[in-house]
């Protein structure tokens, strides 16, 4: 361990104490850590990363831990290209992580179909749920997850702080063992996102729960109770979590004001394959009966819909015509005719999607995010990539997450004319964008600015695409297969 990093991070925080307050950690463990051969152990080494925004590194406090990692993988681009054939859509990222959280459900094996493997985010879930005791098989598209033999319950802060779904084995460790000990979540940079409805509603089911040491300790000794529960706003997270634990849970349990997403109806569809009785999936009230227990199941994964509306997007940037295979024209209803009216032709074709511009330039058109069924929050940033080129001005409305306007300063670096005040941002449209070296900031930021990059003049190069090899499967591969000029470096 390193002693100077330490003290660095002590001065970054102004003094041992507060250093402690920063990572729930009184002064006596702070001064032990430095003046004994006590070493900081690997939580806290992750914590005071993050407290002090990356000023001290885990790679400087504990290298015998953490070694140095090669730098980062960036995505170059060569703009210009029309993107034409067919593009595979992978299975949704946002049911994939949730389904495999509903295996600690049952003893017995969950086997899925059409799952994106290749995903960081799917790495950081198998790792978690195999910590937890999970047996996991995967080939291609296909998992299984036998969760036979879980004896730990706790998701640990150095697992849980990659990504903010593994919150959802909350409900259902607490459902089936009783107990659960979670760390407070980590993920996407994009502003708060509390999960203090998954804990009201949790504890209105009758659980006991504490917050200690940036975790959530939950008990429910005697079993959960079926409760109605009104959220006071709609939280996708929450109704997949408290669907989950209902299922087990004794009576009925209520869920008004419940998110209504495709990814979450099917959750709900796989969850009645392992024999739970839920009914009004797809609308705000979802009724869920109590059973003694789950049996295993096999599933298939639905398309992802926001990569679905992603290359959407892209074929109307760049032009040429796309078909997109596996993918549901019905889940991007509010999207559909808002690309319509901008200039593009989409159309149906058994279970494939065919797109293309209609040869002149896109209109700029005002879009508010929305809950489902209105428009996505995460296919914002990408349709503001489209807008900078739209004829007119344009005015984008973020009304689901704050602070998820990071991609702008990097759009105006490639020439875009924006300017984003509040939850607001303007876009008047430019003839054209040109190529630059820019920084992902989060998921959906990251690929936007590929879809400036493949319509931008020149090269553009991508930094940190760690974000975007959470929810994108062989990214470069698929626009490589379309025609792009892009290649991973």
């Amino acid at each position: 361990m390193s002693i100077k990093a330490l003290e660095k991070a002590v001065e970054i925080a102004g003094g041992q104490s507060a250093l402690g307050r920063l990572i729930d950690r009184d002064q006596k463990a702070i001064w032990a850590w430095i003046n004994t051969t006590q070493k900081v152990p690997a939580e806290d080494v992750l914590k005071i990363e993050d407290a002090l925004e990356g000023k001290v590194s885990r790679f400087e406090l504990r290298p015998d831990v953490y070694p140095k990692p090669k730098p980062l993988d960036k995505i170059r681009i060569i703009g210009g290209q029309e993107l034409n054939g067919e593009l595979p859509i992978s299975g949704a990222k946002n049911a994939a992580l949730k389904i495999m959280c509903a295996a600690l459900l049952t003893d017995q094996s969950l086997h899925l179909e059409n799952m994106p493997n290749a995903l960081r985010d799917i790495d950081s879930q198998t790792e978690l749920l195999t910590h937890l005791g999970c047996v996991i098989s995967s080939e291609r598209d296909l998992m299984a997850i036998n969760a036979k033999n879980v004896k730990d319950f706790t998701a640990p802060y150095e697992i849980v702080r990659k990504m903010r779904g593994s919150i959802l084995v909350l409900g259902p460790l607490l459902a089936r063992f009783g107990e659960a000990k979670v760390s407070l979540p980590g993920g996407c940079a994009i502003g708060t996102r509390p999960v203090d409805l998954h804990i009201k509603g949790l504890e209105d089911m009758g659980a006991e729960i504490t917050l200690e040491g940036g975790y959530i300790n939950a008990k429910a000794p005697k079993g959960l109770t079926g409760a109605k529960i009104v959220f006071p706003k709609v939280s996708v997270g929450a109704t997949e979590n408290l669907m989950m634990a209902a299922t087990l849970a004794k009576g009925e349990t209520i869920l008004s004001n419940a998110a209504r997403e495709p990814e979450i109806a099917d959750l709900g569809e796989c969850l009645i394959k392992m024999g739970a009785k839920i009914d009004g999936l797809g609308t705000d009230t979802i009724r869920i009966e109590g059973v003694k227990s789950l049996s295993g199941a096999h599933h298939s994964v639905l398309p992802d819909r926001i990569e679905t509306g992603t290359w959407l997007i892209a074929a109307g940037m760049t032009g040429g015509t796309i078909k997109l295979k596996n993918a549901r024209i019905e889940h991007l209803s509010s999207v559909m005719g808002l690309l319509a009216q901008s200039g593009m032709e989409i159309e149906q074709d058994g279970e494939d999607i065919i797109v293309h511009r209609n040869g002149l330039r896109l209109k700029g058109i005002d879009i508010m995010t929305d809950p489902y069924p209105g428009f996505p929050t995460d296919l914002q940033a990408q349709f503001m990539a489209m807008l900078t080129l739209a004829e007119g001005a344009a005015m984008v409305t973020e009304t689901i997450f704050e602070n998820r306007f990071m991609h702008v300063p990097e759009l105006n670096r490639m020439g875009a004319d924006i300017t984003a005040q509040g939850n607001s941002a303007i876009i008047r449209g430019v003839k054209k964008l040109k190529g630059a070296e820019v920084m992902a900031t989060d998921l959906r930021a990251s690929v936007a600015l590929v879809l400036a990059g493949l319509v931008a003049e020149g090269e553009t190069v991508v930094n940190r695409i760690y974000h975007l090899e959470r929810g994108y499967e062989n990214i470069v591969e698929k626009l490589q297969g379309v025609g792009a000029q892009i290649e991973k470096f």
